[in-house]
């Protein structure tokens, strides 16, 4: 990785997530990326240990936050993007097919009419090739749709920010079951991925390490292309399919997909809250059965 930028990894025991804070050196610009709301889903109770250690790493290296990535709407953590804008700024930016996951996800929750599925909660919706600034770095949003349609990894230098798309070798590739999922997509993705520069450093959004080891975020092009357990070199896009869409039938729904998903494509906000003064999250009956 470039001695030009400084990356900071977050790691979320509880939804085995890492959020990323990624600084320029230069100028001490940055962007926050895939930052976790701490949520019980017993009490309905949200928190910000999580977010605070991010907080407190940004204050102490002063840096100036320019902007909130989303790597897409996640199923399995809240987003505190819209915490974070409020108390740092920075633009909340995700890619701009999160239209078609926010009119999906309109539908299965019934949201409320005032809920528009055109990305407006979001200050930036990202198009496939789209290059932006972090303070001097050189930074470019590449669409890699498959385990949702709005689905971006982000190559800021040289270090690629790839969200669920991949994990890391031992543990393998990301499901493509949910709605708008697509194992097909998910491999041309994942090749778009792999086209990279071999030294290209991985950094992973969530990890689920087998018991042989603690958990890890970081590997590169060259080990993914050789290592990778569901799509190393010589995996043809049949064999893929067909292992995903194997395994994804085995998989139960994370523990947090309803309340999350009704968050994250607000860009990480509640819902109004209702006459009394509450908000609430919905959790529909016998629709996301299989």
């Amino acid at each position: 990785m470039s001695s030009r930028m400084t990356s900071k990894a977050f790691y979320d025991p509880h939804t085995w997530t890492v959020s990323y804070v990624v600084s320029d050196n230069a100028t001490g610009r940055a962007a926050i990326i895939d930052p976790v709301l701490d949520y019980d889903a017993k009490s309905g109770c949200t928190g910000t240990e999580s977010v605070k250690r991010i907080l407190a790493h940004v204050a102490a290296h002063r840096l100036q936050v320019d902007w909130l990535l989303e790597t897409h709407a996640h199923a399995d953590h809240l987003s505190a993007s819209h915490y974070l804008r409020e108390r740092i700024g920075g633009k909340i930016a995700i890619g701009e097919h999160i239209r078609t996951v926010q009119s999906t996800f309109k539908s299965i929750f019934n949201l409320e009419s005032g809920f528009i599925a055109d990305g407006s909660q979001f200050d930036h919706l990202f198009k496939d090739g789209e290059r932006f600034q972090i303070g001097s770095l050189e930074a470019r949003a590449i669409l890699v749709p498959g385990h949702t349609p709005a689905d971006i990894a982000y190559l800021v230098d040289n270090a690629a920010f790839v969200g669920d798309t991949l994990f890391m070798p031992d543990v393998g590739t990301a499901r493509a079951d949910f709605p708008g999922g697509d194992a097909h997509a998910l491999y041309r993705s994942i090749r778009t991925l792999l086209a990279l520069p071999d030294e290209t450093v991985m950094f992973v959004c969530h990890d689920y390490p087998p018991p042989s080891r603690q958990p890890q975020w970081q590997t590169t092009v060259h080990a993914q292309r050789t290592q990778n357990i569901h799509v190393h070199d010589g995996i043809s896009e049949q064999q893929f399919v067909a292992m995903r869409k194997a395994r994804d039938a085995t998989l139960e729904l994370p523990v947090l997909m309803l309340p999350s998903v009704q968050v994250n494509v607000r860009a990480g906000a509640m819902p109004p809250a209702e006459d009394n003064g509450v908000r609430y999250l919905k959790i529909p009956v016998d629709v996301l059965c299989s």
